[in-house]
C-alpha cells in the first residue's frame, strides 16, 4: 500500500474535529494557520473562534483597530503574528477586494505567510499539490524513513520537502497534509509515540532499529538569554495607575506594560533613585515589592525574571489610567495574569 493511502486511511479513523477543516474559505483557513504558528491546537482553538466571531470577514479584520486585535491576541505570544495578521488583512481587503491568492507562490508574498503556511492554505483551500513541512513532518518522515540529517540545518528542509513532494497524494493533497499533521500530533509524538498500534510499524526504520528517541536529529540548540524586568505599579487614591505602550521592535511590541527597568544583568536596582530620576513629579509615600521571588516567564529565546513594585502616592496621577479600565488594553499575558491576581482594595490601603 502506498504511503499516502496508508496515512489517509489512518486519518479517516483518527482525525480530530477542527472547525477550520469544515470549510474551504481561505480566510478562515489562513486565520487558523496564523494562530497555530508556534501554538498548540488546544490553546489556539478558542482564539480562532473568538477572532472569527469578532471579525467574520477579512474586511472586518482589516477595519479593526490594532489595539483591539492585540488585546484579542493576548496570551498567544509571538505578537508579531498579530501585527502581520492585520497587515495582510488590509492588503487582501483593500488591494485585492477580499480575494486571497489561490496558489502557493502568490500566498508566499503575504506578510506572515511562510512556506508551511502557504502550503497549508494552498492545499486545503485550493487543492494545490504542495506538501506541508514542519516539526511534525520532520519527525514522522525521519522516523519512518530513518533520516539522520540534522533538521536544524537549512539544507535538510529541502531534503524533507523533496521526500514529502514524492509522498503526497496527487488526488487528495488537502487530506494528506492534514493527515500528516494529525499523525505527528496524535500518533508519532515527540515522546512516547504510540508505536504499538501504528500502521507503519513494519515500515518504520526507527522502530525496527530501536532509534525512536534519537530521531529526528537536531544538533543546533537555541541559546536562551536571561532578562530581568522590574515593573513599577504606581497607584493613587483615585485608583489610577501609569501604563505605557511598547513601541520598539522587541518582545511584546505594541502591547502595554507598567513603567519598567529592563536589563540582561541580574543587578539589584535602587528603586528610590530611579523614581527620583525618572518620575520626579510623582511624590510617592511607600514602595512595596509585591513578589519576593521572581516570576519566571519563558519565551523562545529569553527567560524573563520579573519583579512587580507597588508605588503608592496620594497625589493624583494626571495622565494615569483607571485600574478598572486596564482590561481595555492588551498586556503580555504574564502582566495580565498578575493584574488579575492583585487585590486592589488591599493595595490602596498600604
Amino acid at each position: 500500500m502506498l504511503f499516502h493511502n496508508k496515512l489517509i486511511a489512518w486519518y479517516l479513523q483518527n482525525k480530530r474535529y477542527l472547525p477550520w477543516r469544515e470549510t474551504k474559505n481561505p480566510y478562515a483557513i489562513w486565520l487558523s494557520e496564523i494562530i497555530l504558528q508556534q501554538t498548540r491546537v488546544a490553546q489556539g482553538l478558542p482564539y480562532f473562534e473568538a477572532f472569527l466571531t469578532t471579525y467574520p470577514t477579512v474586511f472586518d479584520l482589516a477595519d479593526a483597530k490594532e489595539d483591539d486585535i492585540m488585546r484579542l491576541w493576548q496570551g498567544l505570544g509571538y505578537y508579531s503574528r498579530a501585527r502581520n495578521l492585520h497587515a495582510t488583512a488590509k492588503k487582501i481587503a483593500y488591494e485585492r477586494n477580499g480575494v486571497f491568492p489561490d496558489n502557493y507562490k502568490d500566498l508566499l508574498t503575504l506578510k506572515g505567510v511562510g512556506e508551511y503556511t502557504a502550503a497549508a492554505i494552498a492545499s486545503i483551500a485550493f487543492d494545490q499539490i504542495v506538501p506541508v513541512v514542519d516539526g511534525n513532518v520532520f519527525r514522522v518522515l525521519a522516523r519512518i524513513y530513518g533520516i539522520t540529517s540534522d533538521i536544524s540545518a537549512s539544507s535538510t528542509k529541502k531534503e524533507f520537502q523533496l521526500l514529502a513532494s514524492e509522498l503526497i497524494s496527487p488526488n487528495e493533497p488537502a487530506t494528506f497534509n492534514q493527515a500528516i499533521m494529525d499523525f505527528g500530533a496524535i500518533q508519532c509524538t515527540p515522546k512516547s509515540p504510540l508505536c504499538h498500534n501504528c500502521p507503519f510499524t513494519n515500515d518504520c526504520v526507527a522502530f525496527q532499529t530501536n532509534q525512536i528517541e534519537n530521531l529526528p536529529v537536531k544538533l543546533g540548540k537555541v541559546k536562551v538569554k536571561k532578562r530581568y524586568l522590574d515593573f513599577f505599579i504606581f497607584l493613587d487614591n483615585n485608583k489610577k495607575t501609569l501604563i505605557e505602550q511598547r513601541t520598539q521592535k522587541d518582545i511584546w511590541q505594541q502591547l502595554y506594560q507598567f513603567p519598567i527597568v529592563d536589563r540582561f544583568v541580574d543587578n539589584k536596582i535602587d528603586v528610590h533613585s530611579i523614581l527620583q530620576d525618572k518620575y520626579p513629579s510623582i511624590k510617592y509615600e511607600n514602595i512595596t515589592l509585591l513578589n519576593t521571588e521572581h516570576i519566571i516567564h519563558i519565551l523562545s529565546h529569553q527567560k524573563l525574571h520579573i519583579h512587580f513594585w507597588l508605588i503608592n502616592t496620594s497625589e493624583n496621577i494626571d495622565k494615569g489610567t483607571y485600574w478598572k479600565d486596564l482590561n481595555n488594553f492588551g498586556f503580555p499575558i504574564v502582566i495580565h495574569n498578575f493584574i488579575n491576581s492583585l487585590n486592589l482594595k488591599h493595595l490602596t490601603k498600604q
